[in-house]
Order: C-alpha cells, then sequence, then structure tokens
C-alpha cells in the first residue's frame, strides 16, 4: 500500500504531462479524446478511491461493465432521438409522445444498471470507497465540463 501511495501521485503526474502534450483538440478525432478522457478518468478515480491492489483486481473489471453498459443505453437512446431532434417541430403529437415516453423507459433503464452495480460495487469495495467512488464520478463530471469551457473560453479570446 506504501508503495501504490508514493507512486501514484508520479503516476498521476505523467499522465497529465502525456495528456498535456496531446495535439490540440481539433487535430485530434473523437476515438483519440474518448480515450484521452477515460484515461484522465481512471486516474482521478484510482486518486480518490486509493485503492489498494487487491481492491483495484477486483473493482475495475466490474466498473467497466458498468460503464459499458451505461454507454451502450445511452448509445442507443441518442441513435433513437438523433433524427427527432433535427426535425421536432414537425413531429406529431403521437410521435412527441412515444418520445416522452422513450425517455421514462431510458431513465428506468440507467437507474436498473446503477442499482444493479451499486449492488456488485458494495461486494468488491467497502461502502466508504462505493460512496467516494459516486463522489469522484460528479467531481470528474464538473472539471471535465470547466476544462471545456476554459478551452472554449481561450479560443474564442
Amino acid at each position: 500500500m506504501k508503495k501504490i501511495t508514493k507512486f501514484l501521485p508520479l503516476v498521476l503526474s505523467l499522465t497529465w504531462m502525456t495528456l498535456q502534450a496531446q495535439p490540440p483538440r481539433g487535430e485530434m478525432d473523437r476515438g483519440e479524446r474518448k480515450e484521452q478522457i477515460e484515461s484522465m478518468k481512471i486516474a482521478f478515480i484510482t486518486q480518490k478511491l486509493a485503492l489498494t491492489s487487491y481492491e483495484a483486481k477486483r473493482f475495475w473489471p466490474v466498473y467497466d461493465q458498468y460503464t459499458g453498459e451505461l454507454q451502450s443505453l445511452r448509445k442507443d437512446r441518442r441513435e433513437r432521438n438523433r433524427d427527432a431532434r433535427e426535425d421536432f417541430d414537425k413531429l406529431s403529437e403521437k410521435e412527441i409522445e412515444k418520445l416522452v415516453d422513450d425517455e421514462m423507459i431510458f431513465r428506468q433503464q440507467e437507474l436498473d444498471v446503477i442499482k444493479k452495480y451499486h449492488a456488485q460495487f458494495k461486494s468488491v469495495l467497502p461502502i466508504k470507497k462505493v460512496a467516494k467512488l459516486y463522489r469522484a464520478e460528479e467531481e470528474f463530471k464538473r472539471e471535465l465540463l470547466e476544462r471545456i469551457r476554459e478551452k472554449k473560453e481561450n479560443v474564442k479570446h
């Protein structure tokens, strides 16, 4: 554990420096940006949870399945809603009702996945670290959005 604690700041620093050395956003394709963000998220969560090597071995496979299921659900939702966004004002009342109903179904499915994996997280981590996981995910989203805003503002100026 002491070795992990000593080397974690070094790993995070190297990850950050590597990410900073990446080409500007416009030069990266979507897949590269997604991988970059995923690497940052893994480093962020690892640091916030202070996982032992034993916990990490048990946690990351479950977390990967969790994020995979959520990403799949969200991708399906985006694909279903793509046409509706473009032609929303042309849709009938029935079509709009179906969109709204589908959104409620999506939200329930998303909650079902979260609840399913909550139980699994509790089986591989102490509850305090499970709580820290949820906080870390929210913190990471906020920090990522802030960085995006800052980049947009820098581009404007």
